[in-house]
């Protein structure tokens, strides 16, 4: 039988996550030590986890209703209000779904036209572009720079747009970078957004997790709510990756268009994850707080400790990785990927996965524990020394 001929082209075009190619290598190695994984380490917080027991204890596993329970939107409504300035009616504003990944798909799948073109500021994380192909949408890499803090400036916006742009692709606090955009910064991109039809999407994933200056969102400013598509979750802020779970905020005509896609394919998010997350957004400010915190720790730890080892380091603000440059190594950042994993037995993420601008760094997660970043360190550090001494 052919296969090939069987399957749908549009499939068969679509590669593979790059980012999972060292991980499936590193699995067959010993004493691997990963920083490529962006799951953080934390248990999933108590009052979270004893909601879904009681939850399973009850019984209360049936479906639920496509746009995801109403007494959870209408704390997730609370939240985005409270800690970020944002307001959604839960009723038709808002749909949960099966992660953020979801809500990022189906907002290509509502918003787009065959041939309508999606500007993805790059380096960014590797769902974009093949659900932007999967859509029948054009994606169009928007590159960022290090000398500008990998933030997307007005002037390179306003350079890319073309008659078939139809939306903008935007995720800060930022994976790979961890850089984020401040409300100043925003001002600037708003401006030449306006007298536009363009369309938003932010994911704003990694909001929880800016060290040092308040997350903004580009919904806040006049006259984008009702051109934006806010998507979030719970699997960073909560620690609660396998639970899947998350959200999109958008104008009441675009939430019921996705809902219908949501309804087909999906039907509900799993009841055990929406009842949690109740919980969670009740009751888990300290414990996000404290993770917060620890990850600060952590980014600290690791920018000294890349400076030692003479490895330039761009400061992220945001999320938790870090993009070291391997510019003066004289490798790409495949090469080096490859040689630290088999010499030292560390993995970590080329930056090209991330886009072509990424081709010289590193993407490397402290989403974990100390203990276990200061031996990837030391082994970092050998690798370096023996190959880039002097």
């Amino acid at each position: 039988m052919n296969y090939e001929q069987l399957m749908s082209q549009r499939a068969q075009q679509i590669a593979p996550s790059p980012i999972r190619r060292f991980f499936d290598l590193a699995e067959t190695m010993d004493n691997v030590i990963s920083l490529g994984v962006g799951e953080p380490d934390f248990r999933t917080p108590w009052p979270i986890r004893s909601a879904a027991i009681a939850t399973l204890e009850r019984q209360a596993i049936i479906y639920g209703a496509n746009s995801g329970l109403l007494q959870l939107r209408e704390e997730i409504a609370g939240y985005m209000e409270r800690r970020f300035n944002l307001s959604y009616h839960p009723e038709d504003e808002l749909l949960v779904t099966v992660g953020g990944s979801e809500a990022v798909d189906l907002t290509f799948r509502t918003l787009l036209n065959p041939g309508d073109e999606v500007l993805i500021c790059e380096p960014s994380f590797v769902c974009y572009a093949p659900l932007v192909r999967m859509a029948d949408g054009v994606p169009v890499p928007l590159p960022t720079k290090e000398e500008n803090q990998f933030k997307l400036t007005a002037a390179d916006l306003k350079a890319a747009i073309t008659p078939k742009t139809k939306l903008l692709m935007l995720s800060y606090p930022n994976n790979p970078t961890g850089a984020i955009m401040t409300r100043e910064d925003y001002r600037e991109i708003v401006e030449v957004l306006r007298g536009t039809d363009i369309f938003v999407l932010s994911d704003e994933i990694y909001c929880a997790m800016t060290y040092g200056t308040k997350h903004c969102s580009i919904a806040e400013f006049d006259g984008m709510r009702e051109r934006t598509v806010v998507v979030n979750g719970f699997s960073k802020t909560f620690a609660m990756t396998g639970w899947r779970l998350g959200w999109m905020a958008a104008p009441a005509p675009i939430i019921a268009q996705a809902r219908k896609i949501h309804q087909y394919a999906i039907m509900c998010a799993p009841m055990v994850s929406q009842r949690a997350a109740i919980e969670a957004l009740r009751h888990c400010d300290a414990e996000v707080t404290q993770m917060i915190e620890e990850y600060d720790h952590r980014r600290r730890f690791l920018l000294e400790r890349f400076r030692q080892m003479g490895l330039p380091c761009f400061e992220a603000q945001g999320a938790f990785y870090l993009f070291p440059s391997i510019a003066g190594t004289g490798m790409d950042g495949e090469t080096f990927c490859e040689k630290l994993l088999q010499e030292e037995r560390v993995a970590v993420v080329p930056g090209g996965a991330f886009g072509e601008s990424g081709k010289n760094n590193l993407r490397i997660s402290y989403a974990y524990s100390l203990k276990h970043l200061t031996e990837a360190a030391n082994r970092m550090e050998r690798f370096i020394a023996r190959h880039c001494g002097t």
